[in-house]
C-alpha cells in the first residue's frame, strides 16, 4: 500500500450510490483515515429518468443470473455492459459538478448484487477508468477483499461510525442506524478504542429500509421514490401479515449477516392485494420491526439511536421506530453530522485508510476472519 506521507489529513472525495437506487451522493471530507478534520462540500445528483429505468432493468435482469457468469463480464449481455460505462460517466458528472481539488476519491460504485452466501457481490463502474477520467487517485472495489477473507463484505461504513461517534464526543453505546434501500446499523461500544480492536464495534444488515415501500410505491403511483411516509401513515398496518413476515430466520439469525435489496420481495408478494395506504403501513411497519428484532444481538443496550440515510425523512417509519426501541431514536444532525452524506463521507474515509494500509472491516463489523484492509488503488 502507498502511505499517506505522515498520516497527513487530505481533502478526499466520497462518492456513494446506494440500494436505493435514485441517485449519488459525493462528499468531500479532509481525513487521514483515523480523525475526521473538517467536512467539506457536498451535494446529491439524482439520476435521470431514464438511467433510472435502466437501474430498474438491471435489478430485474441481474437476480436472474449465475454468479460464475457475473464474475466475467465478458459474458454478460449488452445491457449490463452498458449500464456498466454509464455508471463511469454518472459518476465523473458528480465529480465535475461538485468541484474542488480532491487528492484521492473512494468510488463505491452501484450495487445491483449481493451474494455473501456465495462470496460475491458486484458494483457496477471501473475504478480505473473512473481515476483516468477525473485525473485524481481512485480508491474502489471496497469489497472484494473483505469477502476473501469470509466477510460478508459489508456493511463497511462502521469504522466511520466509530469516527462519527469520537468526534461527536458521544458517551455510552451508540447505534448509528442507516436507513437507505437495506437498514444497517453500527454498535459502538463504550471504549473509544481503535475500531478494528475486539468488542469496539458491532454491525450488520437489519432487513429492508426504504428498498421495498418504494418499489411498491413506485409500482401503485408511478412515484420515483417515496420518503415522507404520509402514504403509511393513512393506512392501517395488518398485524397478522406482519406477525408472519417478522418471522423470517434472517431476523433470528446472530450478526454478522448482510443482504441484497431483493432479498425480502416475498413480502411485496404479500401485500399485493392491500389498498395503497395499507401496503405502505405494513411495509413500513415491517422495516421497523426488522430493526427492532436486531435489539437481543447487541451486546450491550445503546443510549441513543442515531438515523442517517433517507429513511430518517420518513417521519411515520421514525415513528415506528421509536414505538419499537428503548431509547431516543434522533436523525444524526442531533449531533450535528449530515444524515444524507454519510456514505459517501465514509468512503472518502475508508480510501484513505486502504492508501494508508489500514484495516477497513473488522470480525464484529463484516465477520471476516481478521482485520482487512480492502480496496483497490486505480493511478491515473
Amino acid at each position: 500500500m502507498v502511505e499517506v506521507s505522515g498520516g497527513k489529513p487530505i481533502w478526499t472525495l466520497g462518492l456513494m450510490s446506494g440500494t436505493s437506487m435514485d441517485g449519488i451522493d459525493a462528499a468531500l471530507i479532509l481525513t487521514d483515515g483515523e480523525t475526521i478534520a473538517e467536512f467539506g462540500p457536498s451535494l446529491f445528483v439524482p439520476y435521470t429518468g431514464e438511467y433510472r429505468a435502466q437501474m430498474q432493468t438491471a435489478n430485474l435482469l441481474v437476480p436472474e443470473m449465475p454468479t460464475d457468469v457475473l464474475r466475467e463480464p465478458a459474458r454478460w449481455p449488452g445491457e449490463l455492459r452498458r449500464l456498466a460505462e454509464s455508471a463511469v460517466e454518472v459518476h465523473l458528472g458528480a465529480i465535475a459538478a461538485l468541484g474542488g481539488a480532491p487528492e484521492l476519491i473512494g468510488f463505491h460504485g452501484q450495487t445491483v448484487t449481493h451474494r455473501p452466501g456465495e462470496g460475491f457481490t458486484l458494483q457496477l463502474g471501473d475504478g480505473a477508468a473512473v481515476a483516468w477520467g477525473a485525473g485524481v487517485t481512485t480508491v474502489w472495489d471496497f469489497r472484494s477483499a473483505d469477502m476473501a477473507a469470509g466477510g460478508q463484505g459489508a456493511p463497511l461504513a462502521p469504522f466511520y461510525h466509530h469516527a462519527l461517534a469520537r468526534r461527536a464526543g458521544l458517551a455510552g453505546p451508540v447505534v448509528f442506524l442507516n436507513l437507505g434501500g437495506v437498514a444497517n446499523l453500527t454498535w459502538v461500544g463504550d471504549a473509544m478504542v481503535a475500531p478494528e480492536a475486539p468488542g469496539a464495534l458491532l454491525a450488520f444488515d437489519t432487513g429492508p429500509a426504504n428498498a421495498m415501500v418504494d418499489d411498491f410505491v413506485v409500482t401503485r403511483t408511478g412515484a420515483a421514490f417515496y420518503r415522507d411516509g404520509a402514504m403509511a401513515a393513512a393506512g392501517q398496518v395488518d398485524d397478522e401479515l406482519l406477525d408472519q413476515v417478522s418471522s423470517s430466520e434472517f431476523l433470528s439469525t446472530p450478526p454478522p449477516k448482510s443482504l441484497d435489496r431483493n432479498d425480502f420481495t416475498r413480502i411485496l408478494d404479500a401485500v399485493a392485494g392491500r389498498s395503497d395506504v395499507d401496503g405502505a403501513a405494513t411495509l413500513t411497519a415491517f422495516s421497523a420491526a426488522c430493526v427492532a428484532r436486531a435489539v437481543p444481538h447487541l451486546p450491550a443496550s445503546p443510549t441513543r439511536w442515531l438515523v442517517c440515510g433517507g429513511g430518517r425523512k420518513n417521519t411515520t417509519l421514525m415513528r415506528m421506530l421509536a414505538e419499537r426501541l428503548a431509547a431516543p431514536v434522533e436523525p444524526v444532525e442531533a449531533v450535528g453530522l449530515d444524515g444524507d452524506m454519510a456514505e459517501a463521507q465514509a468512503f472518502a474515509y475508508l480510501a484513505v485508510r486502504v492508501q494508508r494500509g489500514l484495516p477497513t472491516s473488522a470480525p464484529g463489523t463484516t465477520g471476516c476472519s481478521e482485520p482487512v484492509c480492502g480496496g483497490r488503488i486505480a493511478v491515473p
